[in-house]
């Protein structure tokens, strides 16, 4: 008997080990618990209704390292459905945490969810916002940090600070009465200001020591306009583009179209007094401008006079600064390889596919479409319909690969992809209006970019050696932009327009990206805790 117990000993220390050794190897956990309520904000000095998450205008930052596991909490307080999104965040093999409505059943009112999420193989600077209706007009976005692991080098040295950026156009109404003006088939009207940070003109601080470096991370949240950034009498040294080291070129001033994010370096070599952080819109013609205040702390010398002028709708000057971002090819980027060994220009590509945005009246109302095709949101989601195969939710190839010139109409809109295709895919923008697109689970190489009409010539112009990386790009006014794409997150992403009009009305498509293998390898088993609705209600996730 004594034998026998002193077997069993043994192997209960081995088992103990295997699990202490396993549990230590297992990258790290952070726990977010998030309360989202409605309350009283005044960002543009009258009282309106806000989504607030904890209590804050914008929400929490979520601090992170490459490979972080994140679980975050949302108890769904208010009195409609609810979705966060993760704006860049990759979600490998992991769709179903993308917390948009063709992925996730929103957060029924006083219910919660726990999305977990790993933050895998990535860096960078990103934010999260709501997606569902119009909440993003109402608040709801924070930001969202990737830092690099300690032993992976940052191509350059540490910063004396980190700074978030928060900046885009507002309205002084409620985001029910705009889904109001959009549901009655009529576009909302110019943004009454911009926020940075959630305050408007000045209502903001950034205090730095005379001498040292600064992290500023810049991203437009806005709903339709593109912003221009800058601070008075400093350079900015970018260093970042949504995940991408970038060549470390120096600018005065910033294009940051919707959706996009920017890092760059802000040293404090100036007088010790008060500067001016500006952001302005784009491609308007009426310009709107916000700013905050960049305060040396030895300074004894608040701002005066007016706050510096930037471009106002000179398209080729931003043409040309977008041109000018690319990789840096000695830094390593999430992994201690460096970013450059990835040859993307070499890879064939498998599938072209080319996109063109319009603005048809379909059924007496103002719609958007893509390939002639105005997104309408199906009764269930669709990774949902997809993993049950729930029949009659939505058809594969009902949005064409290419634009068809026809007429728009209404149609839950997926386009097929086989998993590790690299697809070249070309936006192509006739409308006179700057168009902003967004890829969900992935990250692209920006090959090129031009006015007039996209032809296969086209592709003598593209950069195959050292474009920039990143998740969402701009096509400009009777202009079109090229991407290279590997396809190689399997799961069911959203293709969006991130002007969040033409998004709501149905500038948008999902793009299922699919293995046969229906492997653990390639994708994540559907989660525990998913919420089920629509047809998807009374089915089984897994045993638990």
């Amino acid at each position: 008997m004594g034998e026998y117990r002193s077997s069993s000993s043994v192997c209960y220390v081995i088992l103990a080990s295997l699990l202490i050794s396993c549990t230590i190897g297992e990258d790290p956990y952070r726990f977010y618990n998030w309360n989202v309520t409605y309350g009283d904000i005044y960002p543009l000095g009258i009282k309106q209704q806000g989504i607030l998450i904890n209590g804050q205008f914008p929400g929490p930052q979520i601090e992170s390292v490459t490979n972080d596991n994140l679980v975050i909490n949302v108890f769904n307080s208010l009195d409609e459905p609810f979705l966060l999104s993760w704006n860049g965040i990759q979600q490998r093999r992991n769709s179903w945490q993308d917390g948009v409505y063709g992925t996730n059943c929103p957060i029924p009112p006083g219910k919660n969810f726990t999305y977990v999420l790993q933050v895998k193989d990535q860096i960078g600077s990103y934010f999260y916002f709501p997606s569902l209706t119009f909440h993003k007009a109402a608040g709801g976005f924070g930001g969202f940090k990737i830092a690099s692991r300690s032993v992976i080098p940052v191509p350059f040295p540490p910063p004396a600070g980190d700074f978030t950026v928060l900046a885009g156009d507002w309205f002084k109404k409620n985001h029910t009465d705009l889904k109001a003006i959009l549901d009655g088939g009529n576009d909302l009207p110019f943004p009454d200001g911009l926020l940075i940070n959630g305050r408007g003109s000045n209502g903001y601080t950034f205090t730095v020591d005379q001498g040292k470096t600064y992290r500023f991370r810049i991203s437009n949240v806005g709903l339709t306009t593109s912003i221009n950034f800058r601070i008075q009498g400093h350079k900015m040294l970018l260093v970042e583009v949504e995940g991408t080291h970038s060549l470390q070129n120096t600018y005065d001033s910033l294009d940051v179209h919707l959706g996009q994010s920017y890092s760059v370096l802000v040293t404090a070599d100036q007088l010790a007094k008060d500067y001016y952080i500006v952001v302005s819109t784009r491609f308007t013609s009426q310009v709107l401008t916000a700013t905050s205040i960049l305060h040396y702390s030895n300074s004894g010398t608040s701002v005066s006079g007016p706050p510096p002028g930037g471009p106002t709708i000179e398209v080729d000057w931003s043409l040309e600064q977008a041109r000018s971002l690319r990789r840096n090819l000695s830094a390593s980027g999430p992994r201690p390889n460096p970013q450059g060994s990835y040859h993307y220009g070499m890879i064939n590509t498998t599938h072209t596919i080319r996109l063109a945005n319009a603005a048809p009246v379909i059924n007496g109302k103002q719609r958007y479409c893509v390939n002639s095709v105005s997104f309408i949101q199906p009764d269930t989601p669709l990774k949902l319909a997809d993993y049950f195969n729930i029949s009659g939710v939505f058809s594969l190839g009902s949005i064409p690969d290419n634009p068809t010139g026809g007429s728009g109409y209404l149609q839950t809109a997926v386009m097929n992809a086989d998993f590790r295709g690299f697809a070249e895919i070309v936006f192509e923008n006739a409308e006179e209006f700057v168009q902003s697109w967004h890829i969900d689970g992935h990250s692209f190489f920006v090959v090129g970019m031009d006015g007039g009409q996209w032809t296969p010539a086209s592709r003598l112009t593209y950069n195959l050696r050292d474009t920039i990386s990143r998740c969402t790009v701009q096509v400009y006014p009777n202009s079109w932009t090229a991407i290279y794409m590997p396809l190689d997150n399997v799961g069911m992403w959203n293709i969006r327009s991130e002007n969040w009009v033409r998004q709501y009305l149905g500038q948008q498509l999902y793009l299922r990206v699919y293995s046969p293998a229906n492997s653990w390898r390639d994708e994540y088993p559907i989660p525990k805790n998913a919420l089920l609705c629509g047809r998807a209600l009374g089915r089984r996730t897994r045993p638990l």
